[in-house]
């Protein structure tokens, strides 16, 4: 299945090549026809996200994952950038195919660090082009320099058994008149042809121009013909040969098959993302569809498997889709997953599966000295809540801790994993067995959450579980602050989790013994904007519209009517920008019915994404 992952590429491919019992995908080891990679390309990059919601723009900083990443890419300059880059690409050398293709998109900054790269891992044997991509537009205002109007693309094979498929350049109007000029010669047919030289009769002829032409292959051995051999061989009437057989034998190109010259390695033909282009999604990095198709034509055919570990936008994956191959793509950026899955849904591609792997604040935790003085991370957080930890004596977990003067349990979860239904399940236990049990309420810290956290609390909502959120920026506090700064301060704050209210569904039976189902959303609760990456200004603009217009923060939402518990699968949608259903580009529609055969119960899953990435699920059991 086709799927869209958010993570860590370094990860993704890890898994890819391990393989998935759990949703039985196989190791993708040598499975992979195509990749296309655009890594970041300048460490000065401004990453920040632009959200506009009613009357309100405001500008999203990088979130803790991606922060992270960011600073580990560039924290030593180029050398970092390269120790980032170089594990993946070897993992992608794995995942290729014997005769896979895989295309790395880069400029100035680091294109001829990362071609000694590829060189190293792929062999300079398997380097097939370095293409030059002129994108017609660029930095024309450089009084100090050229204006660099360029990227590259290397292009590697995994051996020399590769796909490739070549292409001609489409002839614009302008040059049609000149070509035609070309081609004045006439057998008597009304077909209109010119003459390129092939060889002299005295000479061997080419393999690699006999081979040019569709349909031929010599039928002798060797290649040293005489004229009457090769003019009883051009049975499809494709050479012309003089009357004098001492002139030259003559390749016949005819006007009406004429497919424009042979695509070379300088593209000057394919024009950058505009804002105003159909295909824009309003993102930084997006590269235009006609680069891709291109490049996934000549590199692929229909069926295969294509990836892109850099996602983006999700131009590879669009593409790829468009012209029926298999695609597989990931990024580390939320902002860039809702973009990619927003565009996926408008342009009605096949189901696709949606995955998240790895959470990132226990490397960083670990990766900053200052930090690491301060003890373990539980121990941190539970300083920081106001919590205290237990003696090794009592408890040796260390993710346990009491508040002082009551009978509250609290439990710190892992950064490096989400906090799942399973979790909540563990705290519960702990609450009725921990120290001889008897506790009033556990309290669940958690860093990342599993997208259906919320039917799990409802699930324990008479256990007396309460789950808060760790700050995300706690990490980059406590780098600048430090433990008892911002103990003394108090300025770090556990908010509750975003929910999602789902009005109780409604059922008409039709005419036709159908069940009508109608769906609507009620209320969105966002956790604190304390909790989100946005300068104070934005904070203040973001508890605004949480306050007037709470369902305005629903970026998409998405409705499963038969929901088996496990797999979510979407049979409708909408999203903000789709204008299909109503006129109003920053709200999503928040009611719909929705025809089911009948059945006497039933579970209507509904899954919400808000504009900062964070996901929400509502079951709920429906008797029709």
């Amino acid at each position: 299945m086709n799927r869209l992952v958010y993570g860590d590429n370094l990860l993704t491919m890890q898994a890819l090549l391990a393989g998935d019992p759990q949703t039985g995908l196989p190791s993708l080891r040598g499975k992979v026809d195509l990749i296309y990679i655009d890594p970041p390309f300048d460490s000065k990059a401004d990453y920040r996200t632009k959200v506009k919601l009613p009357g309100v723009d405001l500008q999203q900083k990088p979130t803790v994952v991606e922060q992270f990443a960011y600073a580990d890419t560039w924290e030593e300059g180029t050398i970092s950038y390269l120790k980032m880059i170089y594990p993946r690409l070897v993992l992608m050398k794995e995942l290729l195919s014997d005769r896979g293709n895989i295309y790395v998109h880069i400029d100035w900054h680091v294109g001829s660090y990362v071609k000694v790269l590829l060189d190293e891992i792929f062999g300079k044997g398997n380097f097939r082009n370095e293409i030059i991509w002129k994108r017609r537009g660029g930095a024309l205002n450089n009084y100090r320099a050229f204006g660099s109007m360029t990227d590259t693309i290397y292009w590697y094979t995994k051996s020399e058994n590769y796909t490739f498929n070549p292409e001609r350049t489409k002839t614009s109007e302008d040059a049609k008149e000149y070509i035609r000029q070309r081609f004045v010669y006439d057998d008597g047919d009304g077909r209109l042809y010119s003459r390129d030289p092939i060889t002299n009769p005295s000479s061997t002829p080419s393999p690699s121009l006999i081979y040019e032409y569709k349909g031929y292959k010599p039928p002798l051995k060797g290649w040293a013909f005489s004229y009457e051999t090769m003019k009883a061989w051009d049975d499809a009437g494709k050479l012309y040969f003089p009357p004098n057989k001492e002139q030259r034998i003559r390749r016949k190109t005819f006007l009406d098959e004429y497919e424009g010259q042979p695509i070379q390695n300088l593209w000057t033909d394919i024009y950058v993302i505009n804002s105003q282009a159909k295909e824009s999604v309003d993102y930084a990095t997006q590269k235009p569809e006609a680069l891709l198709e291109r490049i996934i034509k000549a590199s692929s055919n229909e069926g295969d498997l294509v990836c892109d570990f850099f996602g983006g936008s999700g131009t590879t994956a669009a593409v790829a889709e468009k012209l029926g191959r298999r695609w597989i793509t990931c990024d580390i950026g939320k902002p860039a997953s809702l973009v990619m899955r927003k565009r996926f849904i408008d342009q009605e591609v096949n189901p696709f599966l949606y995955q998240s792997i790895g959470d990132y604040q226990k490397e960083a935790f670990h990766n900053n000295k200052k930090l690491r003085r301060v003890g373990d991370l539980s121990q941190v957080v539970l300083g920081l809540f106001g919590a205290l930890p237990f003696s090794p004596e009592q408890v040796s977990d260390r993710n346990f801790g009491y508040v002082k003067g009551t009978r509250n349990l609290v439990m710190v979860d892992s950064p490096n994993r989400l906090t799942t239904a399973a979790t909540i399940r563990r705290a519960v236990e702990a609450k009725a067995s921990l120290l001889g049990g008897d506790w009033d309420k556990v309290i669940v810290l958690g860093w990342n959450f599993a997208f259906d956290i919320s039917q799990a609390i409802e699930k324990y909502k008479n256990s007396n579980v309460e789950v808060l959120v760790i700050p995300p920026d706690l990490l980059d506090k406590l780098s600048k602050k430090g433990f008892k700064k911002l103990i003394a301060d108090k300025t770090v704050r556990f908010s509750s989790l975003q929910y999602l209210v789902v009005n109780p569904v409604e059922v008409i039976v039709n005419g036709n013994g159908e069940d009508e189902l109608d769906i609507s959303l009620s209320n969105y609760v966002l956790l604190s904007p304390d909790n989100i990456p946005l300068d104070d200004k934005d904070k203040e603009k973001l508890q605004q519209v949480m306050e007037q217009d709470p369902l305005s923060l629903i970026e998409y939402w998405s409705i499963d009517p038969d929901y088996d518990g496990d797999t979510f699968r979407s049979t409708w949608q909408d999203y903000r920008e789709n204008v299909d259903n109503d006129s109003d580009p920053l709200h999503c529609v928040y009611s719909t019915r929705i025809a089911m055969p009948h059945k006497d119960e039933r579970k209507v899953c509904v899954k919400a994404v808000d504009v900062f990435g964070f996901e929400s699920l509502v079951v709920l059991d429906v008797k029709c």
